[in-house]
């Protein structure tokens, strides 16, 4: 309520701005000075942050309204939002099916209505495999565009926040007011960010979408291949030239890279959470008993399986072998993608292989679990950006559209996705509730 009225001030002065009193919810982990910020876990229970991420500070200097905080996957680690130390979300367009993850609070919240726009964090999909599940749209920028300052880090060479919206223009609004260099952030980058919403409205005539082989594979639900076809001919009709024949050979080993990257970052990362400085402490007889105490019931069995893969990963004997390697093969998907944008502008493949899957389905099939975000980790292994829309419904349930640019080409997605909801009607869907 006290933002609210600071907003009502603002217009009241003529200092209004495009977010002005527009509420919006945070994902879990996005720090807030005051209020808090649990990541999920049982290791955060009862933290409350000193100071506000960069993002919030950026929404609250426009006026915009924080109506509440966001459940999620512990530490971001996972793709159903099951692993919460607290309770699983639920889709809005069924609730015995989940709602995708980590970032699943936020775009379960966004679908059911309960905000305008919401922000997560995606280190490996983890925006936009909810988007696509809960039928939202949602982008995951480009590596540095948005500072990761008051993110709370799970893997920081992947994370990186960005908007869950309804439609196209709202992406872009959240994008102009979050964007840009940040000096408490190194990895933030020193590029002009353009004013997203010019890009809007334009026609895609002779924009160039390639539509890699690789990310039309066997895994694929048939239903969500025909419907990801269709909104790719929808752009071809629009003027686009669709390209089929580009190859990403090796996307095959994006996941694989990831697994060892992701894990072994966050190994280091949450090394710091030990019961000593802040967070959920067990003080025993020696310090050695209270650290085990401390990690082994502050962390769900999920970050504990990360934590251990990446130990393992960075450990004499094994890091040329693992995580050296994997580094490797980043680069080589980091060059077959410049290739790639050699050749087109844009490049256009399904948000997931499939729609949500039943709650408690697939918690116990750690590989299946894996595999919902085979399609969207590449980008994060890249840095690039990527943007899922919502482009049909398979078994009732929401289809993503995912398309993704060059570094920095954020106007791209916007020119192109705004066309595709110009001339379709799927992101004005709502779950009856």
């Amino acid at each position: 309520m006290e933002q609210a009225s600071a907003a009502d001030r603002m217009r009241a002065e003529g200092n209004a701005q495009p977010l002005t009193g527009i509420p919006f919810i945070a994902k879990d982990l996005l720090c807030t000075r005051g209020i808090l910020t649990t990541c999920g876990s049982r290791m955060l229970a009862n933290f409350v942050p000193p100071h506000n991420a960069t993002v919030i500070d950026r929404l609250f200097a426009q006026g915009s309204v924080l109506i509440g905080k966001t459940n999620m996957d512990e530490f971001a680690m996972g793709s159903s939002t099951e692993h919460s130390a607290f309770y699983p979300s639920h889709n809005p367009w069924n609730l015995d099916y989940v709602p995708g993850g980590s970032s699943g609070g936020s775009a379960a919240g966004l679908a059911a209505g309960e905000a305008l726009f919401a922000l997560g964090t995606d280190t490996g999909g983890s925006i936009r495999q909810p988007a696509s599940f809960c039928g939202v749209v949602g982008m995951k920028p480009t590596y540095g565009r948005v500072s990761r300052y008051g993110a709370v880090a799970f893997a920081s060479s992947l994370d990186q926040i960005g908007p869950l919206t309804r439609d196209i223009r709202d992406c872009a609004l959240v994008m102009n007011a979050i964007s840009g260099r940040c000096d408490k952030d190194s990895t933030s980058a020193p590029v002009d960010v353009p004013d997203y919403t010019t890009c809007l409205g334009r026609d895609i005539k002779g924009l160039r979408i390639g539509v890699p082989r690789e990310y039309f594979v066997e895994g694929l639900q048939p239903e969500v291949r025909r419907i990801v076809e269709d909104a790719i001919r929808a752009l071809e009709n629009l003027g686009a030239t669709v390209l089929r024949d580009i190859s990403l050979p090796s996307t095959r080993y994006a996941l694989a890279a990831y697994y060892i990257i992701a894990p072994s970052e966050a190994s280091a990362n949450l090394a710091r959470f030990d019961g000593v400085r802040y967070g959920f402490s067990r003080q025993l007889a020696t310090t050695e008993e209270s650290v085990l105490a401390t990690r082994g019931e502050g962390f769900g069995p999920e970050v504990k399986r990360r934590i251990m893969l990446g130990t393992h990963t960075l450990s004499s004997g094994y890091y040329d072998a693992y995580y050296l390697k994997a580094l490797k093969v980043r680069n080589i998907i980091r060059e077959e993608f410049r290739q790639a944008f050699e050749q087109c502008d844009l490049l256009a493949m399904p948000t997931s292989p499939t729609v949500a899957f039943p709650i408690g389905s697939k918690i116990h099939d750690l590989m299946q679990m894996y595999l919902s975000d085979v399609l969207t980790i590449p980008a994060n292994i890249a840095g690039i950006p990527a943007l899922s829309l919502p482009c049909g419904f398979a078994d009732g349930l929401p289809v993503g559209l995912q398309l993704m640019a060059n570094s920095f080409r954020e106007d791209l997605l916007f020119q192109a996705g705004h066309a595709y909801q110009q001339a379709s009607e799927w992101h004005m869907k709502q779950p009856s509730l």
